[in-house]
């Protein structure tokens, strides 16, 4: 290969180094751009939150974070002095590609409203100040809309869910009297992990089925989540709490199958879909009591992509065979993978031999450049995050799958590896080799999953799915023997003015 000479060569260098280097226009505060469902008094989410895109006094998007400290900041205050109001409010979340995340969790509710000002310095930034009329309510706050289609079109729900529409197909109607008399015996015995739900007039009652049902709390908070903010269809339903879903018969088979609802599917079962116990619940804790949510990883994903190591990277339990071969493989080839065991419960006696990896904070994968994402016991319940990141993901083959996965496509979102991992070096190489390609891959898969893991989604795709199990319901739902009442949090009861008809709990 024909070599330029040296000072052509390093003067080529110098030029690619200063145009790297060049400062940007300054950042023009009214011509940048803000939107988001935080700026809509009628989303009320536990965490709400809008975005920013930080424009140059050219007119031109920023790419990449602003230099020196970030000058954007958030100040919310109570319309009215007469009304004193908590708010978290915590330093924009800076995505490190000229946009920001910023959030609020109330703890009051406001009659009046809100004034919500977005500065860079001390000036307003694009329609700076944004007005919140009253009432903003706070997400303890016992008020329900009464009109389920106005509630989804004020939190812009999208128009299909294809995992629904999917999951449903199964289901032309659902016949209770049937669940009622199958669910129990054979999902409900001693080692089982159902709870049997009805929701009437917006309150919901609940039975355990079985030994292992103390993740109800999860499927218990956001239901009255869910009612706190909707009216709910009045229904009767089975979720089941385990790993695995549930129902296995073809829908040609007599008889037929059953919409067990889970957190988890696969190619060869029927259960209908909810978003993961792990997301929903990092949703509603998110600024208080979880680290890791769908908002706060969008701030921490690591330096820029020149600058992350070029290996791929995986820590977790040994809760599949796969993870003790990723292993191995990382302790032959160190060079392109960094693989470690965190714990071992499965597989104990493979821990002298593999070794056991220190924990490592989950901001910190994204120091490196790919993402290797195993199965667990079913789907990985990191893969949302790992996607929200600016990582490459290495996704393996799998027949597990979450809500959302049906809109990312291979090569396109992630990189596929095959179930038995035995191309995954072959694909890292690729990455390492098709640098660019690599990097387009991953920022597609993060600007997907952004939009697909909008908290506001969650609550939309929640809610339809309990939409659509009402309306193919063939018989009225009923308050079984041995449900109880699941009352709202004590939180709740804080003084909340509805401006609505209700509270339900009154009127019953």
């Amino acid at each position: 290969m024909r070599r330029l000479p040296l000072v052509p060569l390093l003067l080529l260098q110098l030029a690619l180094l200063v145009a790297a280097e060049a400062p940007e226009a300054p950042v023009s505060a009214p011509q940048s751009l803000v939107w988001g469902p935080g700026l809509r008094a009628g989303v009320v989410l536990p965490v709400r939150y809008f975005y920013l895109q930080a424009v140059n006094s050219e007119g031109q998007n920023l790419t990449r974070s602003p230099p020196g400290q970030t000058l954007f900041k958030v100040v919310i205050k109570s319309l009215s002095p007469k009304e004193l109001v908590r708010i978290h409010i915590p330093k924009p979340l800076d995505r490190n590609d000229g946009t920001f995340l910023m959030r609020y969790r109330m703890y009051e509710t406001v009659s009046e409203g809100l004034k919500i000002e977005v500065l860079y310095g001390d000036e307003h930034v694009a329609q700076s100040p944004y007005i919140l009329k009253g009432p903003v309510y706070h997400e303890y706050c016992e008020c329900p809309e009464e009109d389920p289609q106005a509630w989804q079109k004020t939190l812009s729900c999208p128009a299909k869910e294809p995992q629904i529409a999917k999951d449903f197909s199964s289901f032309p109607s659902i016949n209770l009297q049937q669940m009622l008399n199958e669910v129990p015996k054979r999902f409900g015995d001693e080692r089982g992990a159902i709870v049997h739900y009805t929701i009437l007039s917006n309150l919901i009652y609940r039975r355990s089925l079985g030994k292992y049902t103390d993740f109800k709390m999860f499927s218990d908070e956001i239901l009255l989540s869910l009612a706190r903010k909707v009216l709910l269809p009045d229904l009767e339903f089975y979720v089941n709490l385990g790993d695995w879903p549930l129902e296995h018969r073809k829908v040609n088979e007599t008889p037929g199958p059953l919409p067990i609802i889970s957190w988890c599917g696969s190619l060869d079962s029927r259960d209908v879909i909810l978003p993961t116990y792990d997301i929903t619940h990092s949703t509603l804790e998110a600024m208080r009591g979880v680290t890791n949510d769908l908002l706060s990883i969008q701030g921490n994903t690591g330096p820029s992509w020149i600058n992350k190591t070029e290996k791929a990277f995986f820590r977790g339990r040994d809760s599949r065979e796969e993870r003790l071969q990723l292993v191995q493989l990382s302790k032959d080839n160190p060079q392109l993978l960094d693989a470690g065991i965190t714990g071992y419960f499965f597989f104990q006696e493979k821990e002298k031999e593999l070794g056991k990896a220190k924990l490592i904070g989950f901001f910190d994968f994204f120091k490196y450049k790919y993402q290797v994402n195993v199965d667990g016991t079913v789907a990985a319940y990191r893969y949302p995050y790992l996607m929200l990141g600016d990582s490459l993901v290495l996704k393996q083959d799998s027949p597990y799958y979450e809500h959302f996965y049906m809109a990312l496509k291979p090569w396109k979102h992630y990189v596929p590896i095959k179930r038995n991992l035995s191309d995954l070096l072959e694909k890292v190489e690729w990455a390492k080799e098709n640098d660019e390609e690599a990097k387009k891959i991953a920022k597609e898969g993060q600007l997907t999953a952004r939009d697909l893991l909008q908290p506001h989604r969650l609550y939309c795709y929640y809610y339809r799915v309990l939409q659509k199990y009402a309306e193919r319901q063939t018989s009225k739902p009923e308050i079984r023997d041995g449900m109880e009442l699941v009352p709202q949090p004590n939180d709740s009861a804080s003084i909340c003015q509805c401006h609505r008809k209700r509270p339900l709990r009154e009127e019953l």
